[in-house]
């Protein structure tokens, strides 16, 4: 293993880690995208990152594409190893970017599923907050379907992140970049019963909103089996997690306002198009919407 390659990756990742404060899943998938890279560089005998040419790195994209990744897996890829060479031109130790001009193979773009308006009121109105658990859960639902959060960024809410009197979460999402969520009175009744019911058992101090029966915040993963535990118990064939009720909210609210620019500011993306990627509006919706606009799609009657 040449020492260099991998001094140079682990500088990077400090740098992302440190620097740019990036979350720890996000470093760890760079370092996984890299240690590739590396792997490929150490057969073709490279010793200094300056020795890697495009035409090496198209061979290294053609031999991950023949073990069958998707075009997206190697996007990735892809995005790591030219983040990765401008940090190096920054640095001063190498002076082009070899991987800027490689293109990965073509993906479909495919819409992610979603739960529709009837499938999102079975799924919350039937979770009855009996329990210390179901009350969790129910409020920990509403909270991702109200307001459109991430899977880590409810993990990690505290009670100091709510404003109860405004309706509004202040989250920190990817890129460590604040920013303010409503959230309905659905919402804002189930979380006040979440509260009550863990105030009744004398968890006053702790500052994590979601906790366990024994008091410790509620972990991501924990929070994926209690959801899909609801889905199944509420007999929804397709596998329920946070994305699809984050997607469901973004669904939901375009398919009602319309407004793709408000719904890209409350997912808190920097880019819309991955908004449009994360919506689903169907082609009955579309047409609709053509019928009504296009001034030379109106039907005329005939007399």
């Amino acid at each position: 293993m040449h020492t260099e390659l991998n001094d140079c990756v682990d500088d990077f990742l400090d740098n992302l880690a440190l620097q740019r404060r990036l979350s720890e899943n996000t470093v760890k998938s760079y370092r996984r995208d890299l240690n590739q890279l590396v792997d490929f560089a150490e057969q073709q005998n490279i010793q200094h990152w300056s020795e890697l040419k495009t035409s090496q790195v198209r061979q290294f994209i053609a031999l991950e594409h023949r073990k069958g990744l998707s075009g997206r897996t190697i996007q990735r890829m892809l995005s790591a190893a030219r983040s990765f060479y401008q940090f190096l031109i920054r640095q001063g130790l190498i002076d082009t970017n070899p991987a800027q001009a490689v293109q990965a193979p073509k993906t479909e773009k495919r819409l992610p599923s979603t739960l529709d308006v009837d499938q999102m009121s079975a799924l919350l109105d039937q979770t009855h907050p009996d329990t210390f658990v179901a009350t969790r859960d129910r409020a920990m639902m509403e909270l991702f379907y109200s307001s459109g959060l991430r899977l880590a960024e409810l993990a990690s809410l505290d009670l100091r992140d709510i404003d109860f009197g405004d309706h509004l979460l202040h989250v920190t999402g990817k890129g460590n970049k604040d920013r303010v969520c409503p959230f309905g009175s659905k919402a804002l009744a189930a979380l006040q019963d979440w509260l009550d019911k863990r105030d009744s058992l004398g968890f006053y101090n702790q500052t994590a909103v979601f906790i366990t029966q024994q008091g410790r915040r509620l972990g991501v993963r924990s929070i994926q089996k209690r959801l899909a535990y609801w889905g199944k118990k509420q007999g929804i064939s397709d596998h329920v997690h946070p994305h699809r009720l984050r997607h469901a909210f973004a669904s939901h609210m375009l398919e009602s306002s319309g407004d793709l620019r408000a719904v890209q500011e409350l997912l808190g993306h920097a880019d819309i198009s991955t908004t449009q990627i994360y919506t689903h509006v169907d082609f009955q919706h579309l047409a609709k919407v053509y019928d009504s606009a296009h001034p030379r799609a109106k039907k005329r009657k005939i007399n």
